[in-house]
């Protein structure tokens, strides 16, 4: 649809959406304003086009969970910075609160660039977001994620300090290793094993194996 208008695009749009399984979402760059939702994402958000248009950036804040776009935001950058020839599209799942729920409703989105200007630069992002049935198993798998992501993002830094031998000790502590053995496969004292473990147990605020345990695994040392 190259030379064809933003205008043109979005009246083409309408005649199919209300026939279409998903939310159509089509967004400005770079300001992330919302030009057009279909009209049953407009229902299953409780508010109108218009409304979500004068909400700017709140929109974002009250219909979606924060925790989310800090994982999918660096990909959509990604995307609006490839060469027009390279770029395609990206997915995503992420949690949106619908009208008079408390909880997030899991959507499996897809977002590419609907329209750019002359040179080539990204003026409009189309995004398709598709409902995942909440009795679905995929989603408690979904809930997971997000948990594993949350503590990733909030430890890294603690990872990032612990030395290579700290990093040794702790996967194979994980795996049940007792001291001396550690000692044996690694060449070092049992002594000095104790006091690297006690240190890794001070950097990370583990209190018990189940607690060094969690933290190898969420970040694949074992």
């Amino acid at each position: 649809m190259s030379g064809v208008t933003l205008e043109e695009k979005l009246k083409a749009l309408q005649t199919i959406e209300d026939e279409l399984p998903a939310v159509l979402i089509v967004h400005s760059f770079p300001d992330g304003g919302v030009v057009h939702m279909s009209a049953r994402g407009c229902r299953e958000l409780g508010y109108t086009l218009e409304e979500i248009k004068g909400m700017g950036q709140e929109y974002y804040n009250r219909c979606f969970n924060p925790q989310d776009v800090e994982d999918y935001l660096p990909r959509i950058m990604e995307l609006i910075s490839a060469p027009e020839s390279e770029a395609k599209e990206i997915s995503f799942f992420q949690q949106v609160r619908l009208a008079g729920k408390d909880d997030w409703d899991w959507h499996l989105s897809t977002t590419r660039v609907l329209c750019r200007a002359a040179d080539g630069t990204p003026t409009h992002l189309i995004t398709c977001a598709i409902p995942i049935d909440p009795l679905h198993h995929v989603t408690s798998k979904l809930k997971r994620l997000l948990k594993e992501n949350q503590f990733l993002r909030q430890h890294q830094h603690i990872f990032a300090e612990l030395t290579k031998r700290e990093k040794e000790i702790l996967r194979l502590t994980a795996l049940g290793h007792s001291a001396g053995e550690m000692a044996r496969e690694l060449h070092i004292s049992e002594k000095t094993v104790v006091t690297h473990r006690r240190n890794i147990k001070s950097k990370i605020n583990a209190e018990s194996s189940y607690d060094l345990t969690k933290f190898a695994q969420a970040f694949d040392l074992i």
